[in-house]
């Protein structure tokens, strides 16, 4: 078992760059992109991995890391006389040969002849390993080299899930976590106002933690994805060509690419051959400031893409270190020799895979006409990741040895208190920047956000449009600057937004963001746009057309200015006119026989009442107030009760004359005028008691009813008491009724004379109104309900006044009365009675007859009728 474990974990060939010093560090990057697998027999043991695809990235970082180095060896400031060495290895982007540098890091062993146990358990070569690139790599490497709490440093490695310290305690990093930059760019897309996106993620640790951030955050932000589907460059062409169906099978024109710039490479490659352009893409700092992949896109597929990047850094003269490349040839590093032949496609003389076709390399070829990725220094920022990673180990060191003029060279080197030191750092680089971690062992989390934004010569330049700093509060952490004004920001939503006066209500079977705008329901608002519910308006306001204000209801009365009210008061003041001029005639002709026989007393006395009906109809008009509401149903009943009882008095009286059939009878004694005036008040008074009553228990009072009418407000007096109102109206229902019945027993008296059939009728007038009142009433809305009962004061006062007075005001004034006396037998008597026979010439009447010139009506009346019935 133990030789087992030493050949698979410390077997290892040398380093591809190296430097002996006081201290080592450890640099595992990927020098090389892709291999090529070897057959296995098993029966040698397997050979190291065949490198292929020259990676001039990397090789760049790698560089940044000796810069560092050998800047802090030159130091006189940090760890003075203490020099730095370095280890670097190429994984080759595998991972499996990541961890086995790695091992090799840890356990200080190269190549070596015979196995040894000893070799594999003493102290680390190694006290910090800077790389990987890979969050899925360093999450490899941190779980092997975790438990000897050797610090692994990455400048690349984004991944949210390598903040937890319980599964990688000795992870740490110079770039910000994911968590943040997922969250960020849900932000941006918020900002813009894209709620229906697509997503492409990478199909590994990055771009699946990433997203998943990315998606939890965007639902809480009201964000929805159309699609999210994941990608790999090494996936077979139909799984690609399904992602191309979806993007051009969906309705989104925003898509968040959560990806590796090799990754997008490959995608970009297979979009451009559907010409998928239009589309607005939103990127990860994996591609977004990656101006390889800005030039491989010939048609013009990523065109205004906007993301979040590290921001811009300058360290000064690392530029020049990096492209100063010819110095490093003299070791005759097989490496370097491969990197300078792919550099400028020549080859070696000692080089064994040499040509004939080829020219050969001299080691002095000159860098500044070159054409190549390799002087592009557009990814300085990774570079200054690797130069403070570096830093960060040299200031951890330093307190550690206990540094000051010289250091403690004694001091046994601890990799778990180094760990906890580095945590512990902070310090500025000589740019001015801050450098510290925090517990999870990630930097402060900053990005600038790029928009890709073409060149007058044609070739896209990054452009920092806004900032984003997660230590500011949230409504202060994304800035953007004035670089995006002059922008067309695309459209992508799954509905509209809902205007003001409408809510969203949810399309079935689809997510949130897709909806249908519903117009807010009468009486409620909404002020605000994609408001999800309709806020009802308070009980005095009503909403607007638009639904998007609540405005104070319309005050509804029945007042003077409107058609109406002015129709009705001048109905009140015509009959209140008429019922005068009734009078007067009565008055100027009222010692005439047709006024006299018609007792003058009541009818004036009814006409007086007739115009208080007119008048206090009026009370109803205009703005209910307290004297108002308690007035207009009291004068009403009272005033009816004092008509009704002056028409009743006259129609019992007629009735009484007219059946006292037995001469000598007493009872007309009963219906004389005395008993008449008395009749009339006590009925009357029986109405004020009731009245009075009312007032006093619970009177009418202003009232805004709320409730009757949806967008207005109706000013109208309340009741009070129900019982009140309907006892006045029954009490005039009774009285009407009873005249009525008197009347309709009279109707067949002798007709010249006979006013019980006008009584019938107006009776009868009077009793229709105020049934049909009824109903009317209580079904009448608002105002109408008032003009409906001050329709039936004036219906049934102008149905008294026209059936009663009218037909005696029409006739001549200037009737002429023959009265001759005669003696008849008295009934049951053998004496004679003498009577008094009269004829009244009726000119106006008999004008109308087949008659001669005048019709005598011949009346023969018994004495005991008392000459105050026809004041003769």
């Amino acid at each position: 078992k133990t030789l087992v474990f030493w050949y698979l974990f410390c077997d290892s060939e040398n380093p591809q760059l190296s430097k002996d010093g006081d201290i080592i560090l450890g640099g595992i990057f990927s020098f090389h992109s892709s291999w090529n697998d070897r057959q296995k027999t098993y029966t040698y043991k397997p050979l190291p991995l065949e490198c292929t695809s020259l990676n001039f990235r990397d090789f760049q970082i790698a560089q940044a890391m000796l810069f560092a180095i050998e800047e802090i060896n030159n130091s006189t400031d940090l760890l003075p006389g203490i020099s730095l060495g370095y280890k670097m290895y190429d994984t080759c982007r595998s991972i499996a040969r990541s961890v086995r540098v790695a091992l090799a890091l840890a356990n200080g062993i190269e190549v070596v002849s015979a196995p040894s146990v000893a070799s594999c358990t003493r102290p680390a070569q190694v006290q910090a390993i800077m790389g990987e690139t890979s969050s899925s790599t360093c999450m490899a490497v941190s779980t092997v080299i975790g438990p000897f709490h050797i610090p692994l440093i990455s400048h690349f490695a984004t991944c949210a899930c390598l903040s937890d310290k319980t599964k990688y305690p000795s992870f740490l990093r110079t770039i910000p976590s994911d968590y943040y930059q997922s969250r960020a760019l849900a932000q941006l897309v918020k900002h813009f106002g894209w709620t229906w996106v697509g997503a492409i993620r990478s199909d590994n640790d990055y771009g699946n933690n990433g997203m998943a951030i990315f998606t939890e955050t965007a639902q809480q932000l009201g964000i929805c994805l159309e699609y999210s589907v994941a990608f790999l460059r090494t996936d077979p062409p139909n799984k690609i060509q399904k992602i191309i169906d979806i993007i051009q099978l969906s309705s989104s024109k925003v898509i968040v690419a959560f990806l590796s710039f090799l990754d997008l490479d490959v995608l970009m490659n297979k979009l451009s051959l559907y010409n998928l352009t239009g589309y607005q893409w939103v990127g990860t700092e994996g591609w977004i400031f990656d101006s390889q992949t800005s030039e491989m896109d010939k048609n013009h597929i990523l065109d205004g893409a906007i993301g979040l990047s590290i921001p811009k850094a300058h360290v000064s003269s690392m530029r020049e270190f990096i492209l100063n490349v010819k110095a490093v040839h003299s070791s005759g590093n097989d490496m370097l020799a491969e990197f300078w032949e792919a550099l400028f496609n020549c080859k070696f003389k000692q080089s064994n895979s040499s040509t004939e076709n080829q020219r050969e390399c001299t080691g002095h070829e000159d860098l500044s006409g070159l054409q190549n990725s390799f002087i592009d220094m557009s990814l300085m920022p990774i570079f200054n990741n690797v130069y403070k990673s570096v830093y960060a180990v040299a200031h951890a060191l330093h307190s550690f040895l206990g540094c000051n003029e010289t250091c403690n060279y004694k001091v046994q080197l601890d990799s778990f208190q180094i760990l906890q030191r580095i945590r512990k750092i902070n310090f500025t680089t000589k740019e001015g920047e801050e450098v510290y971690f925090n517990e999870n062992g990630d930097p402060p989390a900053k990005y600038e956000i790029i928009n890709w934004q073409p060149s007058e010569k044609g070739v896209v330049e990054f452009v920092t449009v806004g900032l984003y700093d997660a230590s500011l509060p949230a409504d202060k952490q994304c800035i953007f600057l004035i670089g995006m004004l002059f922008m067309q920001v695309p459209v992508s939503v799954c509905s509209e937004k809902c205007p003001p006066g409408t809510r969203k209500v949810l399309q079935k079977g689809k997510p949130v963001c897709c909806y249908d705008c519903i117009r807010c329901a009468e009486g409620e608002i909404s002020n605000t746009t994609d408001s999800i519910t309709c806020v009802r308006c308070q009980p005095e306001f009503w909403s607007n057309d638009r639904r998007d204000t609540c405005v104070k209801k319309e005050a509804e009365f029945l007042s003077y200015e409107e058609i109406m009210g002015a129709l009705l008061t001048a109905s009140s003041l015509f009959g209140t006119c008429m019922t005068a001029v009734v009078a007067f005639i009565f008055f100027r002709y009222r010692k005439t026989p047709i006024v006299r026989a018609n007792n003058s007393e009541l009818s004036f006395l009814l006409l007086f009442s007739l115009t208080l009906c007119f008048l206090c109809s009026l009370t109803f008009i205009g703005r209910p107030s307290e004297w108002s509401c308690m007035l207009r149903h009291t004068a009403f009943g009272i005033t009816f009760v004092l008509c009704i009882s002056c028409v009743l008095g006259k129609t019992m009286v007629v009735l009484m004359a007219f059946r006292a059939s037995l001469p000598g009878s007493n009872v007309m004694k009963w219906f004389g005028p005395t008993q008449q005036r008395l009749s009339v008040l006590a009925f009357t008074l029986i109405q004020v008691v009731i009245c009075i009553l009312w007032l006093t228990i619970s009177p009418p009072f202003p009232f805004r009813n709320l409730k009757e009418l949806k967008d207005k407000i109706i000013l109208e007096c309340a009741l009070g008491s129900t019982v009140g109102f309907w006892a006045v109206l029954g009490y005039i229902g009774l009285l009407a009724s009873f005249c009525f019945i008197l009347a309709f027993l009279a109707r067949k008296l002798p007709d010249n004379f006979n006013e019980a059939k006008f009584i019938t009728f107006s009776m009868l007038i009077f009793c229709a109104v105020w049934i049909t009142f009824i109903p009317a009433y209580v079904s009448s809305p608002g105002k109408f309900s008032v003009a409906v009962e001050i329709f039936a004061i004036l219906a049934s006062s102008f149905g008294l006044l026209i059936c009663i007075f009218i037909p005696k005001s029409l006739l001549r004034c200037n009737d002429v009365i023959i009265v001759s006396t005669s003696f008849n037998p008295v009934p049951g008597s053998k004496k004679k009675q003498p009577t008094v026979q009269f004829s009244i010439l009726l000119p106006g009447i008999t004008n109308s007859l087949p008659h001669s010139n005048s019709t005598v009506a011949n009346y023969t009346v018994y004495g005991c009728i008392y000459s105050s019935v026809f004041s003769l």
